[in-house]
């Protein structure tokens, strides 16, 4: 093994393999959002104030459902990857993490609203009625999967009263997912265990929509 070789795999051991892996991502997924809200052209600063009442609101309904699956078993924690201060039964890490992710996906989808104001009041009402109908069918079909069911039936609930209320939305809130998805993947790769020797956050696979096909591997 070479020199760079050798060099690589230090660095990656010393990083990435240690209880700063899941603080790191954290990090990682704010970092550029955080710095870039303070940009002449964004200033997304400005609007703490009105995001910070909706951000707690948002961390405290999830981090009481991350919780609750938690201490049924449905995921946990790999304690060889976060430092060991706990919030009740999650990681300091998974409780910053419902600051961090919402934070960035709310900073990209100002940016998107700031440099295209003419996604809104797009049309997008049949593909969003399609989306939330077709979300809750797939959690009726996965009712004995609490994760599952209450995962997408939560977020197909979540686009229809949308496309109730606040349609014109929709659109611009879409290409903002599409956005954000890379790197939600890349930093959710990471936590079930891409890049590692094993996973930062463990599933239960049988709460898994995609049970049968871990089952007949």
């Amino acid at each position: 093994m070479g020199a760079h070789e050798i060099f690589s795999r230090s660095i990656e051991v010393a990083i990435v393999n240690t209880h700063l892996t899941y603080l790191l991502v954290d990090a990682s997924c704010l970092l550029v959002p955080f710095v870039c809200s303070f940009h002449p052209a964004i200033r997304f600063h400005r609007e703490w104030k009105f995001v910070a009442l909706p951000a707690l609101f948002t961390a405290t309904f999830f981090l009481i459902w991350d919780a609750i699956f938690t201490a049924h078993g449905v995921w946990g924690f790999n304690p060889n990857y976060v430092l060991g201060i706990y919030v009740y039964n999650l990681p300091l890490e998974e409780v910053l993490f419902f600051f961090c992710i919402p934070y960035a996906c709310v900073f990209t989808y100002f940016c998107m609203r700031q440099l295209v104001p003419s996604l809104l009041n797009r049309n997008f009402s049949v593909a969003s009625v399609l989306i939330g109908l077709a979300l809750i069918v797939a959690a009726v079909v996965n009712y004995e999967r609490a994760y599952t069911f209450s995962a997408l039936g939560l977020c197909g609930l979540l686009i229809l009263v949308v496309w109730i209320s606040m349609r014109e939305l929709l659109a611009l809130f879409f290409v903002s997912y599409l956005l954000v998805m890379p790197f939600f993947l890349l930093s959710n790769g990471i936590l079930t265990g891409t890049f590692l020797e094993s996973p930062v956050v463990w599933f239960d696979n049988t709460e898994s929509w995609n049970q049968a096909a871990d089952y007949s591997c």
